[in-house]
């Protein structure tokens, strides 16, 4: 008898979870309902401390001690609602993110830029999983959706609890000096589904998570960091294309939405407005039309395209005047916080639009359970962040991604008992793809050609490869953002075109559309793209040519009339 009590009130209490789990309300549900923390915190609260609740502060941990004790004290002084980590280390980040919240009088929204997790800002010390574009590449969207997981565990064992990512912009200007590797490419139902995996992923593992950069900021040729983009595209286009992804996630659940500096004369006409402190483009299009009621955070305000025609403080005011709920990176949140309150004086707010917001970030920050807020601990911290379960899965990105466009039989073909030179073009030294051919071809030559080759060095490489059949190359780009053109010098393309001729195979560690840089690239015997150079990605091309592994990725942008998005063999 008491074997079946005991069953049965495990099935009950079983059941229970369920329903619980269930029931529970969804994010965008959750803040838009009544709680009496939420309450009983907002009562507490001066008016400027509503206002400051909107802003969030730059922080770094790679600046010194006096950064880090500047911002704490802007933190307890204007008691301002949240922080947005930069560069430093994980250690170091966690334990400031503990004393910022030990001192904020509200606990923090402690924000990161993490498209590619935590590797995106502390990239010497922590996991950097692949590049967006390369992710669009990617066939089985479960590996996408486990790495937001990994991605949530990650930045809640730091103590962080908002990433600013997907980026789901569709890149479809190969020249987006900002964006371009950052999207999951030019197909907006591939960025929607890829976008929604990752974000599903992330939200899941209990982090909020914001699309960016709406409306769409894919096909721009100006970054707006430095400048003020135009998008001169009909409001027709921007919906049925721009938008898609939004529409889509926001039907999903997405839980924060940023919002880009661009002029949009389509949604707004109001000259050098950018659409970050536009009505129409917040509360009309995103909030009214699409349906939006999560957070709205802006791009960071202290960016020129949104600071050049709306100075001194007065981007600020306008930002909250358009609909936005969080502000991030205000060139003076002190100033602003005066100049709103002034704004609310002169009838241009309300305190009714304030309050509103306040009470929807404040229902985020219970959503999140900081009202038991607990610090976190560094103890084994590093070996957490870099388990192998994450190096795993990085790896397993990194083999799904890889794309071969052309010579798939070739490659198959290839032999380890021929000689065989392994070529890497534009590095200083062996790279790990050469390392790891070593060993699978025994009579190989290692060659290595620097970016700005001079004809005397090609020339030398070309003598050498007269008795190699096989010629492998490795094109790599090194710098830490991979661009849509390479900085080759002519005779190192000359090279290329060469040895393209000779039926060599390829493989381009690189941005995709850096293959457009090559003219007779087409004319390879084999062509892999591998999308970074990343010692993951050379270690994942490495197995294809030795024959461990089949590639399975689609290209995810047109490179040329050549090699079309969805292109893979």
């Amino acid at each position: 008898m008491l074997r079946k009590t005991s069953l049965l009130f495990l099935i009950v209490l079983f059941a229970s979870r369920i329903t619980s789990a269930q029931s529970r309300p969804t994010f965008i549900e959750f803040i838009n309902q009544e709680h009496s923390w939420v309450d009983s915190v907002f009562n507490k609260l001066s008016k400027k401390e509503r206002i400051a609740q909107m802003f969030m502060v730059r922080a770094h941990t790679n600046l010194g001690e006096a950064y880090s004790d500047s911002v704490a004290k802007v933190i307890k002084k204007q008691k301002l609602g949240g922080v947005v980590l930069f560069q430093g280390g994980p250690i170091r980040h966690a334990n400031l993110i503990n004393s910022y919240q030990k001192l904020a009088k509200v606990p923090l929204l402690t924000a990161l830029d993490g498209e590619w997790g935590l590797g995106m800002r502390l990239m010497d010390s922590t996991i950097a999983f692949p590049y967006q574009m390369a992710l669009g590449a990617v066939q089985n969207e479960q590996l996408i959706y486990q790495m937001g997981q990994e991605v949530a565990k990650n930045f809640k064992a730091m103590g962080l609890n908002v990433n600013f990512a997907p980026d789901v912009d569709v890149n479809n200007n190969p020249n987006n000096p900002v964006i371009n590797f950052r999207s999951f490419g030019e197909n907006k139902m591939n960025v929607a589904r890829k976008g929604g995996a990752y974000m599903k992923g992330m939200t899941d593992g209990g982090l909020i998570t914001t699309l960016k950069h709406f409306p769409g900021h894919g096909d721009t040729d100006v970054d707006s960091h430095y400048d003020l983009p135009s998008l001169g595209f009909t409001k027709a286009r921007l919906d049925s294309l721009e938008m898609y992804p939004f529409k889509e996630l926001i039907g999903q659940g997405a839980p924060g939405v940023m919002v880009a500096h661009m002029n949009i004369p389509a949604l707004d006409s109001t000259a050098h407005l950018p659409s970050s402190l536009s009505k129409n483009v917040i509360t009309t299009v995103l909030k009214e039309h699409m349906g939006f009621r999560g957070l709205t955070f802006t791009d960071a305000m202290d960016m020129k395209g949104v600071v050049k025609y709306f100075p001194d403080g007065e981007a600020d005011v306008r930002a909250i005047m358009a609909g936005n709920d969080v502000l991030e990176l205000s060139e003076n949140s002190k100033r602003a916080i005066k100049k709103v309150r002034k704004a609310i004086r002169k009838k241009r707010l309300s305190w009714e639009d304030i309050n509103v917001r306040v009470k929807k970030i404040l229902a985020a920050k219970y959503w999140l359970a900081l009202d038991k807020w607990q610090p976190v601990t560094t103890d084994n911290l590093y070996q957490e962040l870099n388990n192998e379960s994450a190096k795993a899965l990085n790896r397993q990105l990194a083999e799904a991604a890889i794309t071969v466009l052309k010579g798939d039989t070739l490659i198959h073909q290839l032999s380890p008992e021929e000689r065989t030179a392994l070529i890497s073009i534009g590095v200083d030294s062996a790279t790990g793809f050469q390392q790891r051919l070593a060993s699978h071809f025994g009579d190989h030559l290692n060659i290595v050609l620097s970016a700005r080759a001079t004809a005397m060095d090609v020339a030398k490489v070309v003598d050498e490869l007269k008795n190699y059949k096989q010629i492998i190359i490795a094109i790599h780009d090194t710098r830490l953002r991979p661009q849509s053109k390479l900085n080759y010098s002519q005779d190192v393309n000359g090279l290329i075109s060469q040895l393209a001729g000779r039926k060599a195979i390829f493989a381009v560690f690189a941005n995709p559309y850096a293959i457009a840089t090559f003219p007779g690239l087409e004319q390879a015997g084999g062509l892999v793209v591998a999308y970074q150079n990343d010692v993951t990605f050379q270690h994942a091309v490495a197995r294809l040519m030795s024959g461990e592994l089949e590639a399975n990725g689609k290209l995810p942008v047109t490179i040329n009339s050549f090699f079309k998005y969805g292109d893979g063999l």
